[in-house]
């Protein structure tokens, strides 16, 4: 049998890998690494209707293609780690409602290997263009579809995470109000008592909630520069780097292992170094996996020095 594994470029923190993660992930490459992963932070290819360049697949077999996978992370996942996965929207082919296709391929994730479902994370991408294009722009019977949720999943009630990590700048009323150290305290409507002690208590920064408001318009990157200077086509789906280091910050600290089983231009594996994190990341598609080394300026020089997109950099 042919092996799976093909490293692409390796640097200071972490390996990239080219080939199909379903088969990847279970060969002898990966077994070193069964249950010493902290965190799986990913983004599949969306359950759409319609087929994409960077490989989706619909209906049933997208669910129980995603399903596959829920006894492999658990089984390289820490007791303590977590996964989490970003499943964009899908609207049923030729009428303007949407399906529950996410939903079900989820689902069926969780079912598969028992995972604990922490919490729901919406991301709001301030920049994205209207669509469904046909029902919003076109017949104008719809509003843009502007959002994709991250799934934060685990193997138990309680995994690693620290809200600290990730606490937002106050804002000017809060910073007003801590420094007059004057505020209504008592019992609300809600009937929610509010303490003026805890309530006026400096803590640094203000805990962020479960709806991240993020543009993704980023057109003058590295990457993007990389790509168009060598004529090689460009992921189109990528997700802000502010995305990645979020949950990176929340559920992992320095020195801990990250892997994205579906890498695409690799920016899970270019946050984690910058965070101090080893990583693993793993794509399929050879142009997508090579181009992404232009993220990391050391493997890049390696790269341009040897003429080889593709070289193995011990």
């Amino acid at each position: 049998m042919q092996e799976p594994l093909k490293p692409i470029y390796r640097t200071k923190m972490g390996v990239l890998y080219e080939g199909d993660s379903s088969l990847l992930l279970e060969s002898k490459y990966f077994k070193p690494l069964k249950k010493k992963v902290n965190l799986i932070f990913t983004s599949p290819p969306f359950p759409l209707n319609k087929k994409k360049a960077y490989g989706n697949l619909t209906g049933q077999q997208y669910i129980e293609w995603l399903s596959d996978f829920g006894p492999i992370f658990r089984e390289l996942l820490t007791p303590d780690g977590s996964l989490v996965i970003e499943l964009g929207n899908a609207w049923e082919p030729g009428v303007p409602t949407m399906s529950l296709l996410s939903l079900e391929a989820l689902i069926g994730l969780k079912k598969s290997s028992d995972f604990h479902l922490c919490q729901e994370f919406v991301w709001n991408n301030t920049t994205k263009l209207p669509s469904p294009a046909e029902w919003v722009t076109v017949r104008r019977i719809r509003v843009k579809d502007s959002f994709t949720k991250l799934w934060w999943l685990s193997p138990t009630t309680n995994p690693k995470a620290d809200n600290r990590r990730v606490l937002k700048e106050y804002s000017p009323e809060m910073k007003a109000l801590i420094k007059r150290k004057k505020y209504n305290s008592g019992i609300r409507p809600s009937e929610h008592r509010i303490s003026k002690e805890g309530f006026l208590k400096d803590n640094s920064g203000a805990i962020p909630s479960n709806v991240i408001s993020l543009p993704n318009t980023n057109s003058k990157d590295r990457y993007l520069c990389y790509c168009k200077q060598n004529g090689l086509k460009h992921h189109p789906a990528r997700m802000p780097s502010d995305l990645a280091k979020f949950f990176i910050d929340f559920l992992t600290e320095p020195g801990d292992l990250i892997l994205d089983p579906f890498g695409g231009s690799n920016v899970t594996g270019f946050v984690a170094e910058q965070c101090g994190r080893r990583w693993r990341s793993v794509e399929m598609d050879s142009t997508y996996a090579e181009s992404s080394i232009s993220r990391f300026e050391s493997a890049w020089k390696v790269s341009r020095k040897n003429h080889n997109l593709g070289v193995d950099t011990k």
